[in-house]
């Protein structure tokens, strides 16, 4: 299973409102599972088993929480028993399809991808 998450911590008292540190203790709890994980700038996403990715959310929910008086966790799973590798298949084959249709002269077709859009933090990490 896949599971995007983005937890923010509220209530701190961080001049600009910012939350950057509470976000890099959530990462490190990430990065320190060694499950295969991705960041963006607004999502984390997460690859494994069930009960090993949502360890890692609570763990790293916790984390958070030591930054505010309140934590907002948002969650979305992408659940396929059996199916292991899509963090970065779900995006290989998205780009292929982009690249028949360019190559299909689809002119109503979405624009393609500017640029490959895996090499984002954490790529390959414990994979």
């Amino acid at each position: 299973m896949i599971v995007a998450f983005s937890v923010s911590p509220s209530g701190n008292d961080h001049p600009d409102g910012s939350v950057h540190d509470a976000v890099a203790e959530a990462v490190r709890v990430v990065r320190d599972s060694g499950l295969p994980f991705r960041t963006s700038s607004m999502f984390t996403e997460i690859e494994g088993e069930w009960d090993e990715v949502m360890d890692v959310v609570k763990r790293a929910t916790a984390a958070v929480g030591r930054y505010g008086t309140r934590i907002s966790l948002v969650l979305k799973a992408d659940i396929r028993p059996g199916r292991t590798g899509e963090l970065t298949g779900k995006i290989d084959r998205l780009q292929k399809a982009i690249a028949q249709q360019d190559a299909q002269g689809h002119d109503d077709a979405p624009v393609a991808l500017e640029r490959d859009t895996r090499p984002a933090l954490g790529e390959g990490e414990g994979a």
